[in-house]
């Protein structure tokens, strides 16, 4: 038994893969055979162009619009102030609430004074409550007065030590209660002055605008909208009956923009939604478009999902080179068998009208009719460095 070393194996397949684009029969500098490969069946369908991330601001507060970053297209960084409102009502609701604030924390040192003045010097005390007069008199009359209540029970003194007390407290608190309130106050000022402002929270562009400067707004109004344009999504609604058997985050699927005459481009899905919707039993998925893609926020798509439930098919492909546009009519040149394979002046074919399909990848497109596997077709000799930059976008 004859063993086979496993790199000879690989080594093998990878010739056979590359193999399926070549010419086994049609050799030569500009030609081509047209192959049969095998395609995964794929259901188109349609989505639109949306930016990575987006907000809308709104106002948060009555007011005459004063500033306004840009227009739409204009780029800012992170923390820029984007709307700017009149905020001179507020700044006098500011400077009232911050005297409000300082009387209560005059309040409140004046209450822990008396408070103080209340422990060390009572004023319950039977000598504070002294009458003016003689000191003979004022003594006999303290002393009898004192006296008697306590002989009959009409007089407490610890009683008033304790409400005297309490009550001094009750100020003290009283006058904190009203030094938190006056906080809160200007607390709540300060928070409307910042909702005058409206800030980027991310590097990103206006691509939208729903007020000039001098308009007067009112709470809820939009303002503008902003959007982070670095990286560019596909957003589409995609049947149940797709979504579930078979594709899964991160996995690499053919879009078509449009422009670039429907090319493919490389997309990779991001973000399945966790919830179909109720209606039309459709999952929303996000798909990652390249940064060079040509492509913007609102632009129709249409992505190529696999479809688990057909049967692999097999289709006749050939190079987007090959194609002769005649008018609206493709058309290709087809070789004669006997033509030299090294003299292109010398070959001759004729003018072939086919019908196109999709693209199977960004240089290779399908054929529905018109050639059968084995044709010799001309590809025309073109500078392929210079074609690079205009195929496909990874």
């Amino acid at each position: 038994m004859i063993k086979i070393p496993a790199y000879a194996v690989v080594v093998s397949f990878l010739l056979a893969s590359v193999q399926a684009y070549a010419t086994p029969s049609c050799s030569g500098y500009g030609r081509y055979a047209v192959q049969t490969v095998q395609k995964h069946p794929t259901v188109t369908l349609g989505g639109t162009v949306v930016p990575f991330r987006e907000v809308t601001f709104r106002a948060e507060v009555p007011g005459r619009v004063n500033y306004i970053a840009g227009d739409e297209g204009s780029a800012f960084a992170k923390d820029d102030t984007l709307v700017a409102l009149d905020e001179e009502e507020l700044r006098a609701q500011h400077a009232a609430a911050m005297a409000d604030l300082r009387n209560a924390e005059a309040e409140m040192r004046n209450a822990q004074v008396m408070y103080s003045r209340e422990l060390w010097n009572p004023q319950s005390a039977p000598v504070n409550k002294a009458p003016g007069g003689m000191g003979v008199p004022s003594m006999f009359d303290q002393f009898m007065t004192t006296y008697m209540q306590g002989m009959t029970k009409q007089n407490h003194p610890w009683m008033d030590r304790y409400a005297d007390i309490y009550s001094f407290g009750t100020r003290i608190e009283q006058a904190r209660n009203a030094h938190l309130r006056a906080q809160s106050q200007l607390r709540q000022i300060e928070a409307k002055l910042r909702d005058a402002r409206s800030i980027a929270p991310f590097d990103g562009t206006i691509i939208r605008k729903h007020a000039e400067e001098g308009d007067t707004v009112q709470p809820g109004q939009p303002l503008l909208e902003f959007a982070d344009m670095s990286l560019l999504q596909l957003e589409v609604d995609i049947p149940a009956r797709l979504m579930y058997q078979g594709l899964r985050v991160d996995d690499r699927v053919d879009a078509k923009l449009d422009i670039g005459g429907y090319r493919p481009v490389p997309a990779r899905v991001a973000q399945i939604f966790p919830m179909a919707d109720r209606q039309r039993h459709t999952v929303k998925v996000k798909f990652d478009l390249h940064p060079s893609a040509p492509a913007a926020p609102g632009m129709y798509a249409e992505v190529m999902v696999p479809d688990p439930n057909a049967l692999v098919r097999e289709e006749l492909v050939i190079p987007s080179d090959a194609i002769i546009q005649q008018g609206d009519q493709p058309m290709v040149r087809i070789l004669p068998s006997s033509s030299k394979p090294n003299d292109m002046s010398e070959e001759k074919g004729e003018l072939q009208l086919i019908r196109l399909g999709e693209y199977v990848d960004r240089d290779y497109v399908s054929v529905l009719s018109g050639l059968k596997t084995g044709d010799c077709i001309q590809i025309p000799p073109k500078i392929a460095p210079l074609q690079d930059n205009n195929r496909g976008f990874y």
